[in-house]
């Protein structure tokens, strides 16, 4: 793949779709992780980086201190606004509520109230809100609905993870960024394909060739049981990407 391509057709879509919409700024959540270390650069190289606000919203405790520390050189480097904003209160005015929450909501809870408080920032300072979701975690449903999935424009959108990391590497960001375990740290331990149940390398070339069927790619050599698993995820996550169901009414004439 011809990544200097790659670059300027992203760079070049975020200034269109920045002035087709009438704003000028943009908020993102940079959480030390190469997927939102990427979609920085990729902003700041479009819009500038007056014009980009980096939001570091750790959960003391969970996150680790070396990624916010990435996350803040990273800004500092690119020149960007930024703020940390630990998400500790905000969790803790959920743990009172009359119903039980189980480990799935507390998950999804705290992706949640960080896309909130990007929207926040975001509405109070005439700005759109940048999407760090790439292609793989599209596909496979690896986010959450009205949380990390939910953005203005997803600049990674059309990267599978394996391209992320290539892209990135292309643009020169720092290796410590690349080189670390992908994790959401949505709790303690927590790593992407530890919960995927396989490296980003085999689902993406599974993803990459899920037009050739099931058959198709187990009789190319591919494991029967990680691709029956993968594309069963893609086909059971499919609601993540799409609008509300509308109910239509007919009306009689």
């Amino acid at each position: 793949m011809d990544y200097q391509s790659v670059h300027q057709q992203i760079v070049k879509q975020i200034k269109k779709y920045f002035a087709d919409a009438g704003f000028k700024k943009a908020v993102i959540g940079v959480s030390g992780g190469i997927d939102s270390a990427l979609a920085l650069k990729l902003t700041v190289d479009a819009l500038g980086p007056e014009n980009v606000t980096g939001i570091m919203l750790p959960e003391t405790g969970v996150t680790k201190g070396i990624n916010t520390t990435h996350a803040k050189g990273l800004c500092e480097f690119l020149d960007v606004k930024t703020f940390v904003i630990p998400i500790n209160k905000m969790l803790m005015e959920f743990a009172v509520t009359p119903w039980r929450p189980n480990p799935c909501s507390q998950m999804n809870l705290r992706s949640r109230i960080r896309m909130v408080t990007l929207y926040n920032y975001a509405n109070a300072n005439t700005a759109l809100v940048i999407g760090t979701s790439n292609k793989t975690e599209i596909l496979l449903g690896y986010g959450t609905k009205h949380g990390d999935f939910a953005a203005d424009i997803e600049v990674l959108g059309d990267l599978y993870k394996t391209e992320v990391f290539e892209l990135a590497e292309h643009i020169g960001l720092p290796p410590e960024i690349i080189e670390k375990t992908p994790t959401a740290e949505l709790y303690n331990g927590q790593t992407d394909e530890g919960e995927l149940g396989a490296s980003y390398p085999e689902m993406d070339t599974i993803l990459k060739k899920r037009d050739l069927g099931a058959m198709g790619m187990i009789e190319k050599g591919m494991n029967p049981a990680l691709v029956s698993t993968i594309l069963a995820r893609v086909e059971q996550n499919k609601h993540k990407t799409i609008p509300a169901y509308v109910i239509e009414i007919k009306h009689e004439e």
